[in-house]
């Protein structure tokens, strides 16, 4: 199996595992067939984000202890969908993005530009 990479060109870091994130709940933005919200941006979430994506019918404060999920807080690090981290941006409240920690299919969703200037991780 080959090496995932991020969209810097480099082996995929981990975004986070407290609280554990990642489609595979393993702490990787990684991503496979079953994947289909392609969970490849690892963010920092804000207040602004998270109201957003509540309004948006995606409860990511709330915890819900049945799915093993504590729910995020502003400055958690979280996989983001693609597609929704590039509605964010559109309506002004993409949170910001660990670059080396991002998968490099996020590349389908969004430009590497737009993703380096919302970077915390400057290159």
């Amino acid at each position: 199996m080959k090496e995932a990479r991020n969209v810097l060109g480099t082996p995929l870091e981990t975004c986070c595992t407290s609280p554990m994130t990642g489609y595979y709940r393993d702490g990787v933005c990684n991503t496979g067939a079953g994947d289909f919200g392609a969970h490849v941006v690892c963010a920092q979430v804000t207040e602004e984000f998270l109201e957003y994506t509540k309004a948006k019918g995606n409860d990511l404060s709330t915890p819900a202890p049945m799915f093993d999920f504590p729910g995020l807080k502003p400055g958690d690090k979280w996989c983001l969908c693609a597609s929704r981290w590039k509605e964010a941006l559109d309506a002004g409240v993409a949170p910001p993005v660990v670059l080396s920690a991002t998968h490099a299919s996020a590349l389908e969703f969004v430009s590497f530009d737009e993703l380096k200037q919302n970077a915390v991780d400057k290159v």
